[in-house]
């Protein structure tokens, strides 16, 4: 298996990422809610990425894509940072289907806790998946990432309200930056 990482999203990035979702776009759909016209489009991921990076500069976010064997497989992200006394972040992943199933979600997520802890600075790490999704159970599990609760009807996707797990892990115990 080619090396997996992780490095900051970048717009000459959109022309892959619009690929895979465009091509990915039906089993996708099982996991992720209903995307506005155009999403799958170059243009359309130009412009989140600018978002994006607008963010990651504002120090809300660190966007990331993940790379294998020099290609962009997917994306990886950190959202909603919440700095002062609670120093955490929410972590969303996703890999092409053509790419599943050979470990790069769990190497992804390896680098971006370290990203997480080292460079952003967080003390906690968190996501939430379905209650079917059980490959990012897996990968959550091996990245030592805990389940802490069920949040009911928490997501609605394709018209239908699922359930949510929700997924913790303390990534350092030092006391948060001033």
């Amino acid at each position: 298996m080619p090396p997996t990482t992780v490095r900051l999203v970048e717009t000459a990035d959109a022309p892959a990422l619009a690929a895979h979702l465009a091509r990915d776009a039906t089993e996708f759909a099982r996991w992720q809610p209903a995307r506005p016209e155009g999403f799958h489009t170059v243009e359309h991921q130009s412009a989140r990425i600018g978002l994006l990076l607008d963010g990651h500069r504002a120090g809300t976010g660190w966007p990331g894509v993940i790379v294998a064997d020099g290609h962009v497989i997917g994306q990886v992200t950190v959202s909603t940072i919440l700095r002062g006394p609670l120093q955490k972040g929410f972590l969303s992943y996703w890999v092409a289907t053509t790419a599943q199933g050979h470990g790069h979600a769990g190497h992804a997520v390896a680098q971006v806790l370290d990203v997480m802890r080292d460079e952003l600075g967080l003390h906690r790490a968190e996501a939430h998946t379905r209650l079917d999704n059980l490959p990012s159970h897996a990968v959550l599990r091996r990245n030592g990432f805990t389940p802490w609760g069920v949040a009911q009807a928490h997501i609605h996707i394709a018209g239908t309200w699922y359930d949510e797990l929700f997924w913790q892990r303390t990534l350092t115990d030092t006391a948060p930056r001033p």
